[in-house]
Order: structure tokens, then sequence, then C-alpha cells
């Protein structure tokens, strides 16, 4: 028996919906088109979608590459290493250093979805009209809101609750650009799918919980006027206006960004250059690479599928210290007055290293380079 049904679309949902299995899908213009068709006989075309293709087609082709930046070589093993694992990072500069534009990158180097991450994707941002004319959505979603933006615009919600902009980041990037300048219970609405990546809705009649599974991306000023510690800077900010500006972050949505990193402006040596930097096709195969040996390594949990999300137990168990490695990390906690909360996103930063290398233990020279991306747990930064 021919199971096959048949349904007419606008041709701007046609090939969204030409997707689903089992579903003959003709795109039309008006209603008058369906009239014709039935009484009349006036053929529709139908629209053949091949989902496969339609994924694969786009997948090494990214908007932003990582060629385009000059300079700043340590920040960008800094976002390699944040792709690799998973980890929520924070990028700590001047105005003009290049924050944004390295966050803006940081999608074409996470590896490829899956179909059936790409199909998960489309559902969500077809529920708010987002899809475009490609129907399947090969790309990872990159979210930018504004520092105005609700706290349902960016939870979701609404008389019918819709996706807001972290379930529209779900398999990609929420960028969020000057932190500082969110308000504060914007921010604290974040905690809880940061946690457990997903999102739920209440309502009188009904709840609804959208997945939101992505990576923080966030940005900010090291001060008010923008410049800190920089002696001819333009303007200078006070201490009491420094710790006012900086307590707008609170510790536990901090406790939650594994990576800090302090980007500094870019010589004119380096911007003048014209040799090109590596691509993020490139960086993109390390990136899966180390992914791969962390799906590997978590394949008999259902929660866990990369080191950003490995319990206190997981930590304990995959990253094992020799005695001189805990040395190192004991002597840099006292030295450079890291906080308690350091402590276990420098071992999950540290077993992502080694992940990159292919190194089965993690040791000295992993550790020592996952210290020194905890810049806010430093005293005169966040206390």
């Amino acid at each position: 028996m021919n199971t096959t049904k048949k349904v007419a679309y606008t041709f701007s949902k046609a090939k969204e919906a030409a997707i689903v299995n089992d579903l003959e899908v003709y795109g039309i213009d008006n209603i008058k088109q369906v009239i014709d068709y039935f009484d009349k006989g006036e053929p529709l075309e139908q629209t053949i979608v091949n989902t496969r293709e339609e994924f694969e087609k786009n997948l090494d082709f990214p908007e932003h590459d990582f060629s385009d930046v000059k300079g700043q070589e340590g920040i960008k093993r800094c976002m390699e290493i944040a792709a690799a694992g998973g980890h929520n990072i924070i990028l700590i500069g001047p105005p003009g250093a290049g924050k944004t534009m390295l966050a803006k990158r940081l999608p074409s180097i996470l590896p490829p979805m899956t179909l059936h991450e790409a199909l998960e994707t489309t559902k969500i941002h077809s529920v708010v009209g987002r899809v475009k004319d490609t129907g399947l959505m090969a790309q990872r979603p990159f979210r930018s809101p504004h520092h105005t933006i609700s706290n349902v615009a960016l939870v979701g919600g609404g008389s019918f609750p819709q996706p807001g902009e972290i379930s529209l980041s779900h398999n990609g990037v929420l960028f969020l650009d000057e932190l500082p300048e969110f308000k504060r219970d914007v921010l604290e609405v974040l905690r809880q799918p940061l946690e457990d990546r997903e999102v739920t809705i209440s309502r009188a009649k009904f709840t609804v919980t959208y997945p939101s599974s992505f990576m923080l991306v966030a940005s900010m000023n090291p001060s008010p006027g923008g410049y800190f510690n920089d002696p001819n800077a333009p303007v200078t900010s006070s201490p009491a206006e420094m710790q006012r500006y900086l307590s707008k972050i609170s510790g536990p949505l901090l406790d939650r960004i594994d990576i800090h990193i302090e980007v500094t402006p870019v010589p004119f040596e380096k911007l003048s250059e014209d040799r090109k930097g590596e691509t993020s096709v490139d960086i993109r195969k390390r990136v899966t690479k180390a992914r791969e040996i962390q799906t590997a390594r978590f394949k008999e949990s259902d929660t866990v599928h990369y080191n950003a999300q490995m319990s206190t137990k997981q930590i304990r168990k995959y990253c094992v210290l020799d005695e001189v490695s805990k040395q190192l990390l004991k002597t840099a906690m006292e030295r450079l007055n890291l906080s308690a909360r350091a402590y276990d996103r420098i071992l999950k930063v540290s077993r992502t290293i080694a992940d990159l290398e292919g190194v089965e233990e993690v040791n000295g020279s992993h550790i020592s380079e996952a210290i020194q991306y905890r810049s806010l747990d430093r005293e005169g930064w966040l206390g």
C-alpha cells in the first residue's frame, strides 16, 4: 500500500517541508493554483530535496575564515582548544583588539554538524520561521543578541512559547559582546541552560522544553573606559568604577566559563603582513580529531559528549596527574591567587589540550598552558 501523502506549501516553505520522508511537496504562490490543480488538472511542480546533498554541499565553505585574522596566534590557539573541548570562553581586551572578529570565526572550526544535529537545528529555526531557502541548515548557528535583550527574548517565551536566542544557538555559538553591559538579571537566566543544556518554559495550560546545548563566547573591555593598565589610555577608570563594572558578572556565571583570555591589539607589523594565516578547514581537522577521541571516551554516557561536560567524578577519572603536575598546579594556585573554582576548569582544559596532542595522560605542559587561561580568577580582576 502506498502511504505517500501529498501536500502543498508556499514556495518559501516548500524546501523545508520536502525534508520530511514520504511526503510529496508542491510549491505554490497562491490558493488559486491549488483550486486549478483539483478542478482543471493544472500541473504543480513537485519540490524534491536530497537531504544528504543539502547537508553536505556547504560544509567546507565557512562564511568567516581564520585565515583572515592577522597575528593573534595565541588567541587562535585558545579558540582551537575551546572548540575541541566545547569549552565556554570569554575574551577580554580593549576596543579594536579583534574580539568580535575572532568570535565570529569560531563556528568555522567546530566539527561539522551530523545529519541528526542539522535536522534538530533546522526544526528549532523553523518554529520561528528563520530557515532560509536551503531547506536544511548545514552550518552551525551563530547568534549575537544586543545587550539590550530581554529575559524572554534570550530564554524564549510568549503566549505561545517560541525558542529564544539560547535555543536558536543550539549546536552552535551564542556570542555575548560586551558582557558587563547586559542586565544582570538577563545574564543570571543563562545559568540553568548552561548547566542542563535545555530550557523549560511553563505556561498555565502547558509546558514546553527546547534544547539549548551551545558554546558561550563572551567578550568584554577590561574596564568601563576600555583601557586597563594602559599608560597612554585616552580614558582611565578609578578602582571603584572598575569594581562596579566587573561585579556585573556574577561568580556562578563565571564558574561556567572555562577559558578567560586577554586579547591585545595587533601591532602594525603583523597587520601589514601579506602572509595568510592557517585556514579554518585545517584547524577544524585537528578539532574534529580531538572530538572523536572524546566521543570514544564518553561512549557509555548519554549526557556527556565532550570534555566541558565532565562531572567531578569524570574529572578525577580522566585527568589523573603525576606528582610533578600536582605540585605545579598547587604552586600556581598559591602564587597566582587562583580561586578554588579554577581547579576543575584547569583540569578540563588540560584534558582537551592533551586530546589535541593525541596524548593519553595529562602532563605538566598541559597543566601550565591551561593555567594561562584563567585571567579573571587572578587577584586584581574579580577579587
